[in-house]
């Protein structure tokens, strides 16, 4: 069992996985390294989004790090594999190319909703993983930022394209470009991150934001989100008109009429993905 009462599976050396009812919790497990990418952490992080996918029966996503940090960015040692990454996760690596970037939300989106649990360290890496997300809640201690530049890199998990998408362009520009740490405070005030809560309490807010997405038709919780992102750079006439073409059916569903007749019968409604 897990820590919190979860079934453990699956998983790395880096990345533990378990379920929590209908949630699958990924936690970054490399808290010597500030939970630093190494490949096996990547691999993990990968199989888990694909597992989010494909298993029915998972209606959300909370990524998390051990050890009372998120991710401090990428460790390039081990992600060359030297003498931490064996052999398997450089054959994963070289049968896709692209597994480190679909790993950090770069090219893919889960249909499931993720939420992210933060505390300490979200840095580098760990702010462009963060951009991935639907959802964000951190500890009040936690730090952000965008180091790359300070370092003479450049931040390409996505964070030139993303992030002025999500928050202020003058905020964007100002993290990306001054490689400053922002406090949980200030991430919140500019639109980074959602909810500040206690230290050490990330985890336990993120999974109740996942009981209530799960408590929700996930054929209209996966059509919903599906739409956001869809429509995010659409015209308004082009962005309506897909909305309909995503949310009609779900009007169509079985799972549409047992939420009616739940509601009319004052019981929770028992969605079955039909």
């Amino acid at each position: 069992m897990g820590p919190s009462g979860g079934t453990e599976h699956g998983g790395t050396e880096h990345l533990d996985v378990r379920r929590e009812g209908a949630t699958l919790v990924l936690t970054l497990n490399r808290p010597e390294a500030k939970n630093a990418l190494s490949l096996p952490l990547l691999v993990g992080l990968h199989d888990g989004w694909v597992e989010a996918d494909e298993d029915d029966g998972i209606r959300s996503v909370v990524v998390t790090g051990a050890g009372g940090d998120f991710c401090a960015g990428m460790d390039l040692k081990a992600l060359a594999g030297r003498g931490m990454a064996g052999e398997q996760y450089r054959d994963r690596l070289k049968a896709d190319p692209d597994l480190h970037w679909k790993a950090m939300l770069r090219h893919h989106r889960p249909r499931k909703p993720v939420i992210a649990a933060v505390e300490g360290h979200c840095v580098a890496g760990g702010t462009e993983i963060l951009q991935g997300t639907d959802i964000r809640v951190a500890g009040e201690s936690a730090t952000f930022g965008l180091f790359e530049v300070k370092r003479g890199l450049f931040p390409i998990g996505g964070s030139t394209v993303r992030l002025q998408r999500q928050i202020p362009r003058t905020h964007a520009l100002e993290m990306l470009l001054t490689g400053r740490p922002y406090s949980a405070a200030e991430a919140a005030s500019i639109g980074l991150i959602g909810q500040v809560v206690p230290d050490g309490t990330a985890l336990d807010k993120a999974l109740e934001v996942a009981e209530q997405i799960n408590a929700c038709g996930p054929l209209a919780v996966e059509a919903v989100k599906a739409s956001v992102y869809e429509t995010a750079e659409m015209t308004e006439t082009d962005g309506l008109k897909s909305e309909l073409e995503r949310g009609w059916p779900v009007f169509a569903t079985e799972d549409a009429k047992e939420g009616a007749k739940a509601f009319a019968e004052k019981r929770p409604p028992v969605y079955r993905r039909a």
